[in-house]
């Protein structure tokens, strides 16, 4: 394979995250880093914060780490031999901040973290990377007392602080090969892809086999080829059932393909987006939108096969919007419209994100081109029947001015809506 063009390796501040563990800090709350395995929860708590709290004038022995998934703590996975070696360590009235990794391998870990909320002098700090007890539960398991950060890979714009290159060839890159820290580190096609897909086997799909007990594996295994050949598709469990029995032959059902989406989501693959009916202010319960919380994965389970870009530019586009806060639906907009016959007829046009953070919301379509007056009618059809006065944008993936319409409709390049950090307010 072709060489890729070596990069200057340094470290990548993920300050979206920093600022908020220091906002946090000694609030009498659990914080609870979430998100995917190797998408830099452990860089952040043992290097980013770590040495913020050194920095403000921490003494070293008044931070406690403890990274439980390296081997030589194993013992320390045991709940009375973790509480026990904590409790050695705190030996005066100072605050002790109690860094600890992957506490989903700890046992009876939420009754060793409100133990630890007991004691006067702690501030405590854990990531964990299964969401079905780190993120659902958090508020109840933890007695109102945690709070939960969850973490994304890299956003494109921290991608591009430890990449040399143009951001043409970093987008596609990105796109391509994902927003993993790790895979910055590799200067040859053949190593990233090696590294992606021996990850998603060994780690991703291992863990939720392992942890879900899961025995039909083929099945399991084509689900998750379905979703990544489907990304931005509108599907649902019963459709997919279908499908199973029509074309593999399988009589999955419908309850084991949500158990199987709930395991992926769990273990932060993929999110799943609801439909929102824009004009009738309600959701839609079904069908759902499905996408890869990291591309790199997505290609290396189909061998990178399917790179069709407009589709991998809509997921990088939702992506970011989650990173950034926002609470994304895919938006439904009933229409009448006239058939070829001149009869009218309903139809539901679709916007591909409604974008809500507070009082703040965006529409916003993804158009990877839009070369001719036809497309350009039909990636702005649905937004000029939004009938409010928020914003509406179209994203697309190629250099373009900053653009404004007689409709007020926001036209903006992925490169500047990426790079920019108030892209949606310009």
């Amino acid at each position: 394979m072709t060489e890729i063009p070596n990069r200057d390796m340094k470290r990548i501040d993920r300050n979206k995250y920093l600022n908020e563990l220091i906002s946090l800090r000694n609030n009498g709350m659990i914080k609870v880093i979430t998100g995917m395995r190797r998408c830099g929860k452990s860089f952040l708590l043992f290097e980013l914060f770590t040495s913020y709290l050194k920095e403000s004038g921490v003494d070293s022995d008044h931070i406690i780490v403890v990274d439980l998934e390296d081997y030589k703590n194993k013992a320390l996975r045991n709940p009375d031999n973790l509480y026990s070696y904590v409790e050695s360590r705190i030996v005066d009235e100072g605050l002790y901040y109690i860094l600890l990794d992957e506490v989903q391998m700890l046992e009876e870990f939420v009754d060793v973290l409100n133990g630890f909320l007991k004691m006067r002098n702690t501030d405590v700090y854990v990531t964990g990377s299964n969401a079905k007890f780190l993120s659902k539960d958090i508020a109840t398991e933890f007695r109102g007392r945690g709070f939960e950060i969850k973490m994304y890979p890299l956003s494109f714009k921290e991608y591009m602080s430890a990449y040399s290159g143009s951001v043409t060839t970093a987008f596609n890159e990105y796109m391509l090969y994902g927003g993993l820290p790790q895979i910055l580190m590799y200067e040859t096609e053949q190593q990233k892809v090696k590294y992606l897909t021996s990850l998603f086997e060994e780690t991703y799909i291992k863990d939720i086999k392992e942890r879900y007990r899961v025995k039909k594996d083929g099945d399991l295994e084509e689900l998750i080829n379905i979703l990544a050949s489907g990304i931005g598709a509108l599907s649902n469990p019963n459709k997919l059932a279908n499908t199973f029995k029509s074309e593999k032959k399988s009589n999955i059902s419908y309850d084991t393909i949500k158990d199987y989406i709930e395991y992926l989501c769990d273990s932060f693959l993929v999110e799943k987006v609801t439909r929102y009916d824009i004009k009738g202010r309600k959701y839609v319960n079904s069908p759902f939108k499905y996408y890869f919380m990291d591309l790199g994965l997505r290609n290396a389970r189909l061998n990178f096969r399917q790179y069709e870009k407009s589709h991998l530019m809509e997921n990088v586009i939702y992506n970011e919007l989650r990173i950034r806060g926002f609470n994304v639906d895919v938006g439904v907009v009933p229409v009448v419209l006239k058939n070829e016959d001149s009869k009218q007829q309903r139809a539901n046009l679709e916007v591909d994100f409604v974008c809500n953070l507070g009082n703040q919301r965006y529409y916003i379509q993804s158009a990877y081109r839009m070369e001719t007056e036809e497309k350009i009618k039909q990636e702005r059809a649905s937004l000029l029947k939004v009938d409010d006065s928020f914003k509406k944008i179209v994203i697309i993936g190629e250099e373009t001015p900053f653009i404004r319409d007689e409709n007020g409709i926001i036209t903006m390049s992925i490169y500047d809506f990426l790079l920019k950090d108030n892209s949606l307010e310009l």
